[in-house]
């Protein structure tokens, strides 16, 4: 088998015999959908192939080859009357560069549309004839004076659309000062994005556009492109086009089992891969009344392709090639409501809710307009920071973290929010792996103390309780090279505050499974002010009766949970088991609770 990673080409895709994972049985959805669709998924999630797969089926070019590239899919078997009977325009927002001020961004633009115009003529010449102009001054003109070429053939246009919102995020992300000019120039009043979709809109139908499909991250641009296009119908939050990027679990159990024959590995090693699989990389949805959940495609074919390239499984289970996401992270941290959320979406002791996603906003929103939850919270969905999760009683929705590959992005982000200097970082990781290797919790709850807690504000400090501890431990301990780490686990009806399960392939190394269990004391409760709490060591902390009965609660729950743990990971687990109970917002007094 082999596996198309980064490879989003469907002609080289099929022709090249890699996996494909089917998805043309949409085609007819689509068709029935609308002429003029727009469809979001987070970045990374195989839009380009789509459009790719789009491009081959439509292009009347591609008629006599329409045997060789979908006859063994889906719509091969049953085609829709329109297929290969379009010509097929593509343009790709991405590839033109945002810098410089208005002007050269209009330049940029126009270069690029002008070479795409060029190439599709060159393309279609047998059928266009010689007597396209292309206004190098102008592209929209070029781009006229294409249509009114086409519209002598009896065949209409196609045009394809990938990142319509690259600008706009560029501009969003950027949130320079010379942001308001760059933006009155690309998408505000006259401005040549919002001029060349007004050209695209006047064209549609009527004028040699017969359709027009276009994708992007989020709908951030939707609100200052919507006077002069207003006519593409949202398909993103139907449940039919759940999975039409991204694949269903059943996919990854089929391609799991092939790479275990040819490994020669057995069944039960197939499902283990599965599970993996699924804890870091399933957990999307995109509709709340799709039946089943998706696995961003990227992140899975960088895992299967390693698996089955080296018989395990990858080291690093992020590819790099989401790396670009910690940007979005930042720029949601950086919003007024934006740190809390993400505080709070990590311990999701508390659900992230809101009561409709914001579906049309501006670049000028993005730069200037008042920032609350709602706001933040629908970027982190479109970003695929978040996911739909369900409804509450009173017709909110729900919105989790899909996987354990963007819980960590959560952590990492809140890491860099506390400890914005490297040499602390340094310290934090030195004494995470005093936990991991030796069992030894000290050195953490002491960096904690002296570090951590230093830095969290008096608004932190006023909902502190024992979610801001775990909070704390979680983000320090994140470790997805070694270990399978879950917050709020739920183990037989129960829930465990942190394990630390080390993952199937790592067990050859003597890291040791870890389980902790949080409490917390208000000052009030231990009759302490700040200063007498400052002076007493961790033995007389200990003492305090209501201290006391916080480690004995602890313990109880920890007895029960390393109960289930043992009889689910039988013979295998080196299990260190700790309680830790936090006194106000300053100390901890930790104690373990039995090895394996």
């Amino acid at each position: 088998m082999k596996f198309p990673y980064g490879i989003s080409d469907f002609d080289s895709l099929i022709t090249r015999q890699f996996h494909y994972v089917d998805r043309t049985d949409h085609i007819p959805l689509l068709e029935e959908a609308g002429d003029q669709l727009l469809f979001l998924r987070p970045r990374r999630f195989g839009k380009s192939l789509l459009l790719s797969m789009l491009e081959s089926y439509y292009d009347l070019n591609q008629a006599s080859r329409f045997e060789s590239l979908f006859g063994h899919l889906a719509i091969g078997k049953n085609p829709t009357a329109q297929h290969n009977r379009y010509f097929v325009l593509k343009w790709d927002f991405s590839v033109v560069s945002p810098l410089g001020d208005g002007e050269e961004i209009k330049r940029n633009l126009y270069r690029y549309l002008n070479t795409r115009i060029g190439d599709f003529f060159n393309y279609y010449r047998k059928t266009l004839g010689d007597s396209l102009q292309i206004d190098h001054q102008d592209a929209i003109a070029s781009f006229q004076t294409l249509l009114g070429v086409v519209r002598q053939t009896g065949h209409p246009l196609y045009l394809l659309i990938d990142e319509y919102d690259n600008f706009a995020n560029e501009l969003m992300m950027g949130h320079r000062a010379t942001e308001e000019s760059r933006h009155q120039a690309i998408l505000s009043g006259e401005g040549c994005m919002k001029a060349l979709f007004k050209s695209v809109k006047a064209a549609a139908g009527r004028q040699g556009l017969g359709r027009v499909f276009i994708t992007g991250v989020s709908p951030v641009a939707m609100s200052d492109l919507t006077s002069g296009y207003n006519v593409a119908e949202n398909i993103y939050l139907l449940p039919h086009f759940n999975t039409l990027c991204g694949f269903r679990e059943a996919e990854i159990a089929e391609v799991l089992s092939e790479i275990a024959r040819e490994c020669d590995m057995s069944q039960a090693d197939a499902d283990e891969a599965l599970s993996m699989m699924r804890t870091f990389y399933n957990g999307y949805r995109f509709s709340l009344d799709a039946e089943q959940h998706v696995y961003n495609p990227t992140l899975a074919l960088y895992f299967l392709k390693a698996f089955r390239r080296d018989c395990r499984y990858p080291k690093q289970v992020l590819d790099s090639n989401l790396a670009m996401d910690r940007g979005k992270m930042h720029y949601i941290s950086r919003l007024p409501k934006g740190r809390e959320l993400i505080f709070d979406a990590l311990t999701e002791t508390e659900s992230v809710t809101i009561f409709e996603l914001a579906d049309r906003f501006g670049v000028e929103d993005m730069l200037y307009a008042r920032k609350d939850t709602g706001f933040a919270a629908s970027l982190l969905y479109y970003f695929g920071i978040l996911t739909l999760g369900g409804m509450t009683p009173f017709g909110e929705l729900i919105l989790t973290i899909p996987n354990l590959v963007i819980r960590k992005l959560y952590a990492e982000q809140i890491q860099e929010m506390l400890l914005p200097e490297g040499r602390d970082g340094d310290l934090a990781r030195r004494a995470a792996e005093v936990l991991y290797q030796r069992g030894d919790l000290q050195p953490l709850c002491d960096f904690v103390e002296q570090k951590y807690f230093k830095v969290f504000s008096n608004r932190d400090y006023a909902w502190s309780n024992e979610l801001t501890v775990k909070t704390a431990f979680l983000t320090l301990l994140f470790n997805d090279t070694l270990y399978i780490m879950e917050s709020e686990a739920e183990i037989e009806r129960g829930h465990a505050d942190l394990t630390l399960i080390v993952r199937p392939d790592m067990r050859q190394y003597r890291v040791l499974d870890i389980l902790i269990e949080f409490k917390f004391v208000s000052l009030k409760e231990a009759g302490l002010d700040g200063k007498t709490l400052e002076t007493m060591d961790r033995e007389a902390l200990g003492t305090l009766p209501v201290v006391q009965a916080k480690r004995r609660e602890a313990e109880e729950g920890l007895a029960h949970y390393r109960e289930k743990l043992e009889c689910k990971f039988p013979d295998v687990l080196r299990l260190h088991s700790f309680s830790v109970v936090a006194v106000g917002f300053e100390r901890l007094v930790f104690s373990p609770s039995g090895s394996g």
